[in-house]
């Protein structure tokens, strides 16, 4: 059996891909359309996901291009690239008995710890919060002699095996409150690559489009108010291990890494964002929520703004497609399309 598999009810279980999680906007099932829509005569040299988000499109990216730019402003999708194609090697032995050590001691009575005492009974189980605080501590534990590659991986499975059994329709901003079964916490490693030429940013993106550039660059912003870092916040205070002091029925910590494509700033961002891109191609991504019911799901920037400013960087076509897209029950997405906007640049 691989180091990566575990058994559960005698039955092996597959490590974790980078597209295993539950993500708002994740990009999964429109891999092939973004990959068809580039040209031939395009170079495969270098890829840039500058809103990388889950990073499905960028590790997609991988079959075609010899390197791979990865960006995004939460500290917890940072630490999930570093962890599945940073740079550096691992030791298979030691994640191997790292997880197999973790999965005897989380068996044994446990103290309470920041996490548990924070998330215990809402988004997690009793038991299930004190085993992922407990993890958390012991990858500080500088006694296990990780180096930053197996300090991610491991950092990165425990946000896998996290977010995978925690009482959420997908996003951190509520918990269900009434006729939930709380699932039990198992702890999975991730399944890192080797040898991968990824670079990895967690940048504004409109400033790092100033300093890179790249033969394609996909666009995937955030076009509604929904701020990323909000609705992520458990995992964020995972992954930085703070400890804040959190606030409200949801448990936030202080604000932090507000988009401006969340605001009433959006279409201007954009604009500026095209202007300092330095590539032969841009892909973006568009889905029509500007319809929505729900406030907080109308799109800050419309069809007829991107379409306009795209034409100004290059010659622009358009593809309609039909696609699934997250509904918390307020919002009717009949006839749901993604958009995606092929430039390539004068």
């Amino acid at each position: 059996m691989s180091f990566l598999e575990v058994t559960v009810n005698n039955k092996k279980v597959a490590p974790f891909d980078i597209g295993n999680r539950r993500y708002i906007g994740g990009k999964s099932a429109l891999l092939g359309a973004i990959s068809d829509s580039i040209p031939e005569h395009i170079n495969r040299g270098s890829f840039c996901d500058i809103f990388a988000g889950t990073g499905v499109v960028g590790a997609s990216a991988f079959n075609d291009f010899e390197s791979v730019t990865f960006n995004d402003l939460l500290f917890s999708n940072q630490i999930i690239y570093k962890g599945f194609f940073g740079r550096g090697t691992f030791s298979q032995g030691k994640l191997e008995s790292f997880r197999n050590e973790m999965a005897i001691r989380i068996t044994k009575p446990m103290k309470q710890n920041y996490f548990s005492l924070n998330f215990a009974g809402k988004y997690f189980s009793e038991t299930s919060a004190k085993s992922i605080g407990y993890i958390r501590e012991a990858i500080e534990d500088l006694s296990y002699g990780f180096n930053n590659r197996e300090r991610a991986i491991v950092l990165a499975s425990l946000i896998y095996s996290s977010d995978r059994i925690a009482n959420t329709v997908g996003h951190y901003e509520a918990y269900r409150k009434k006729g939930y079964e709380f699932k039990e916490f198992e702890f999975r490693l991730i399944a890192p690559s080797r040898g991968r030429k990824a670079k990895i940013f967690r940048e504004d993106a409109n400033e790092l489009a100033r300093k890179i550039s790249a033969d394609v660059v996909y666009i995937d912003p955030p076009y509604n108010s929904r701020q990323y870092s909000r609705f992520y916040h458990v995992l964020e205070t995972l992954t930085k291990w703070d400890k804040p002091l959190l606030a409200g029925v949801a448990l936030k910590p202080p604000t932090e890494n507000m988009s401006e494509y969340c605001k009433v700033g959006a279409v201007e961002a954009f604009s500026d964002l095209i202007e300092n891109l330095d590539a032969s191609l841009i892909i973006a991504s568009y889905n029509n929520t500007y319809n929505s019911k729900s406030s907080s799901s109308k799109n800050k920037i419309e069809i007829a703004d991107i379409t306009t400013i795209l034409k100004s960087k290059g010659k622009t076509r358009t593809r309609e497609i039909p696609h699934k897209h997250f509904s918390a029950g307020y919002t009717d997405f009949d006839n749901h399309l993604e958009y995606l906007f092929i430039t390539e640049i004068n």
